[in-house]
């Protein structure tokens, strides 16, 4: 230790403190004092560094909380998805119908007898894969036609697709066979054309909703949309697995059936609506069908329509006096004996509410359509199956 050294007047010695200027007469006292700032000095900088330990440490148990935290949410939402898109092990389109049979029994909404009979034909539906018939109601499109021929208040022109059967969904796939159903509409519609006989030589009746599952995965075996099959771990089958757009075009496909995916992937006109997806769709049906005639029943097969959460069936659209437009939709979630009320149309044509859409209706963020359209030969299905690698839609604007 260097202290500066002093003289008195009287020739004493004095230590001054490098520390403080303090000024001592005696060595050992200057040193004792100089004792007492280093380990004040020691003391103070321990304490930082504990405190700076100890921050370290809160904050790395706070990173590790919320990584923990985060992590669980994610965890959750995965299971969400999951749920909500049927991928879950959470059963199958039989073990649903037999759970739903079962509540309604004990809710006394249905006897064991009934109980027994339906599980019995159930069963024998899905053992030969074809659809059990008892959700479908049919000549609707002939009943509009009727009706359109007589209705004179606002409507100046209409055209309908060809002949539709409605399909909803059962107690087997209630809450997510609306993309099923709607390809079953419209292979009904298909089914009826004679263009497609070749095509669907092998179909002669509805296929139910596992036999479609079965179908697609069938597709993807031929290579189709390998993306798409790989979210759904190459199994439908056995699952409550809901579909969309891009498997029903990969089924279409795989039969040789000609369609085309129209993404509309942003809304178009004021307030989030789709005023481009109607005019598409009036130009499919009235292209080659633009006679004078206010009704037009055309030889079009309905229109497969996504958006997220459910689907629809495009069976025709209306053009108003005043030129605005409105879908007609065939909705798999309206049950038969609504739908039945359309086949005895009354003259004010009140039920049509159950399936018209106007501009403003349909305000989703984006919507996607499946339009058939002719057949394909084996090298185009080939080339389709090849260019599904990497599966494009047309996107409008």
């Amino acid at each position: 230790m260097q202290e500066d050294q002093q003289n008195t007047g009287n020739g004493e010695q004095l230590y001054e403190c490098p520390v403080c200027s303090l000024t001592c007469t005696n060595i050992q006292i200057l040193e004792e004092h100089v004792d007492l700032h280093l380990e004040e000095q020691n003391f103070s900088e321990g304490g930082n560094i504990r405190d700076l330990e100890l921050a370290q440490r809160l904050q790395t148990e706070e990173d590790k909380w919320q990584r923990s935290e985060e992590e669980k949410r994610e965890r959750e939402e995965f299971k969400k998805l999951q749920r909500q898109y049927g991928l879950d092990n959470s059963g199958d389109y039989k073990q649903q119908f037999l759970k739903n049979m079962e509540r309604e029994v004990d809710k006394g909404r249905m006897q064991p007898f009934d109980y027994h009979k339906r599980k019995a034909d159930m069963m024998e539906c899905l053992a030969f894969g074809i659809d059990d018939g008892k959700t479908k109601t049919s000549g609707v499109i002939e009943a509009l036609c009727k009706y359109y021929q007589d209705e004179n208040k606002d409507v100046r022109h209409v055209w309908l697709s060809t002949g539709v059967d409605h399909f909803h969904s059962s107690l087997g796939d209630r809450g997510w066979g609306c993309g099923y159903r709607n390809f079953q509409m419209l292979l009904s519609s298909l089914l009826q054309n004679s263009l497609y006989n070749d095509c669907l030589r092998d179909i002669t009746l509805i296929p139910s909703v596992p036999k479609i599952q079965s179908m697609i995965e069938d597709a993807w075996r031929e290579g189709f949309d390998p993306h798409g099959a790989s979210h759904f771990n190459n199994r439908l089958h056995g699952s409550k697995a809901w579909i969309g757009a891009c498997e029903i075009y990969s089924l279409l496909t795989s039969l040789r059936i000609k369609c085309q995916i129209i993404d509309f992937h942003k809304p178009t006109g004021p307030m989030g609506t789709h005023p481009r997806l109607f005019e598409w769709v009036l130009r499919y049906y009235s292209t080659d069908n633009e006679g004078g005639t206010k009704v037009v029943c055309t030889s079009k097969p309905p229109i497969y329509l996504q958006h997220q959460g459910h689907s629809h069936t495009v069976v025709g659209i209306e053009e108003k006096k005043n030129k605005t437009l409105c879908l007609l939709l065939f909705d798999p979630g309206c049950p038969a004996q609504e739908m039945q009320k359309l086949l005895k149309q009354n003259s004010d044509g009140t039920s049509l509410k159950l399936l018209r859409k106007f501009v403003g209706s349909l305000k989703e963020k984006q919507y996607q359509i499946v339009a058939v359209d002719g057949v394909l030969s084996l090298e185009e299905k080939a080339a389709r199956c090849h260019a599904s690698q990497v599966l494009m839609s047309e996107k409008i604007p």
